[in-house]
């Protein structure tokens, strides 16, 4: 470990008395006590000295402790362990993809120093600089939600797999601290950085989870069969007819709106097929109807029927004698029969129920 008092950052150093932490990181235990070490290591940000805490976060975890100095998670409102968003528990690229947002702190030293350091006395004087909640963005802001967990993550603070165990060399049996377990999943997430984690770039994790949605929002890519003129609306809850003809009636005019309140959804149904499109597109990255969340689609056109083979063979004329079957003409005879007998085969027609033609 670096010494933090000789890297010449100990007159800015970074002194709290509690950490910025997200919910599962601080665990489920409500009596959870911790270690403090005033200017114990480097940021591994902006390398400047910050107080160190580490406390486990339940029986049978891993001890945690602190990466980043407040400062820096504040700037990002990250927390200072995972720095994952403290809001919705969801990777830096993740919020700032969906909410149009810059990373605005430097790369380089100098500049980060200098800028850190003016971005501070900012929070001091005026809170928080940037707006996390997404008020400017409700549509990113609802597509958070509907991607962020609805409970902490606990299984997130288990011990590491043990990598003798892997390689059949473990000897410390039921002693050992890491887990006893084949590693499963894409081996490709293990490579994680927090330096591109809190930059929000070259995050595998954030790349996964924007590949999820974005194939999500497929469903939303226009079909080619121009004649589809209407969108289905999927999560109502509430939300009334009127609701949804005051928000789609500002893309073009509409010929109806089903609501069904059994399946919780609906059809709209708008006159021209521009109209749908311009809804569509609209409603990349998500639909808020009256503030409530909701998901579109394309709909689907009505399913054919099978077409009777009686209406094949007479070419969809009806009359007398077009449901008088020709009979078969070059299916071979059945084992046992002899030429001239007669041969009863049932009828492939799923409209005539089974019944049975016969040559004549």
């Amino acid at each position: 470990m670096a010494d933090a008092t000789s890297s010449g950052y100990s007159n800015d150093a970074d002194e709290v008395e509690f950490p910025i932490l997200c919910e599962t990181c601080l665990g489920d235990n409500p009596y959870v006590r911790m270690t403090k070490e005033k200017l114990g290591k480097e940021c591994k940000i902006c390398s400047r000295a910050f107080t160190i805490f580490r406390w486990l976060p339940g029986r049978g975890m891993r001890y945690k402790k602190t990466e980043i100095c407040s400062t820096c998670a504040k700037l990002k409102n990250v927390c200072q362990t995972c720095v994952l968003d403290l809001e919705h528990g969801l990777p830096v690229q993740v919020r700032d993809s969906m909410l149009s947002m810059q990373d605005d702190v430097p790369r380089e030293e100098s500049n980060r120093r200098d800028y850190l350091a003016k971005m501070a006395n900012r929070l001091e004087v005026q809170g928080d600089p940037l707006d996390f909640s997404g008020k400017s963005q409700p549509a990113g802001r609802e597509t958070l939600k509907r991607m962020a967990r609805k409970e902490p993550y606990y299984k997130r603070n288990r011990a590491h797999v043990c990598s003798f165990f892997v390689k059949g060399q473990c000897t410390r049996g039921n002693e050992c601290p890491y887990r006893h377990e084949m590693p499963d999943g894409d081996p490709g997430l293990a490579k994680q950085n927090i330096s591109d984690r809190y930059h929000g770039s070259n995050d595998p994790v954030a790349q996964r989870m924007l590949a999820r949605t974005r194939k999500s929002e497929n469903s939303l890519v226009a079909p080619s069969d121009r004649s589809i003129t209407s969108l289905f609306v999927m999560g109502m809850d509430g939300l009334a007819q009127a609701d949804l003809r005051s928000h789609f009636a500002a893309y073009g005019e509409l010929k109806s709106v089903v609501v069904v309140p059994k399946g919780n959804c609906a059809f709209v149904n708008f006159t021209a097929r521009a109209s749908a499109e311009a809804a569509a597109k609209a409603a990349l990255g998500g639909c808020v109807v009256n503030e409530k969340s909701v998901r579109l689609a394309w709909a689907k056109p009505k399913p054919k029927g099978p077409e009777s083979e009686v209406s094949k063979r007479t070419g969809g004329k009806s009359g007398s004698g077009s449901h008088q079957s020709k009979g078969p003409k070059d299916i071979p005879l059945p084992p046992g029969a002899q030429q001239g007998d007669k041969i009863v085969y049932p009828s492939q027609d799923p409209t005539a129920l089974g019944a049975a033609s016969s040559e004549k």
